[in-house]
């Protein structure tokens, strides 16, 4: 009996575990930025104050990597990251990374075209310019997923 209740006990744990490395790998998210960018540098910061865990590679032409996501100009931004079968362009918040994730919509990923003042990176004071965050998919099609005000 006593090793029937060690078995489940280990099973759920071992489950329990196998749900956490899922969970933290969904918040896995490489980053690509120019190495003098200070913004992408806030920006990458206000991922990692929300949990996730960031690689970055610093590249002196960020414009190839864009290109290969299949971002077009309008949606493009300073620095462009990937998060499982995700694009994020731009200062997009945690919050809206985090939706995406437990939502799982088909698209190609979230940009904040432009750098607004005060996204996540672009913090002016007090000032904080109202902006979108735009869902698009491989097309360059996009609609609003989020409107910052």
């Amino acid at each position: 009996m006593k090793q029937r209740t060690l078995a489940m006990l280990l099973g759920a744990s071992l489950s329990f575990g196998s749900a956490l490395a899922s969970a933290e790998s969904e918040h896995n998210i490489h980053v690509y930025k120019s190495p003098t960018c200070g913004c992408c540098t806030d920006w990458i910061k206000h991922l990692e104050d929300n949990g996730f865990e960031v690689e970055v590679s610093e590249v002196d032409n960020v414009t190839p990597v864009k290109i290969e996501a299949g971002l077009t100009p309008a949606l493009a931004s300073c620095h462009t990251a990937f998060i499982n079968d995700y694009v994020i362009e731009g200062h997009v918040p945690a919050d809206d990374i985090k939706r995406l994730l437990s939502q799982a919509p088909q698209a190609r990923g979230l940009s904040v075209p432009g750098m607004p003042a005060g996204s996540p990176g672009m913090e002016m004071g007090d000032r904080k310019d109202p902006y979108q965050v735009l869902l698009f998919n491989t097309n360059g099609q996009t609609r609003v997923f989020t409107e910052h005000n």
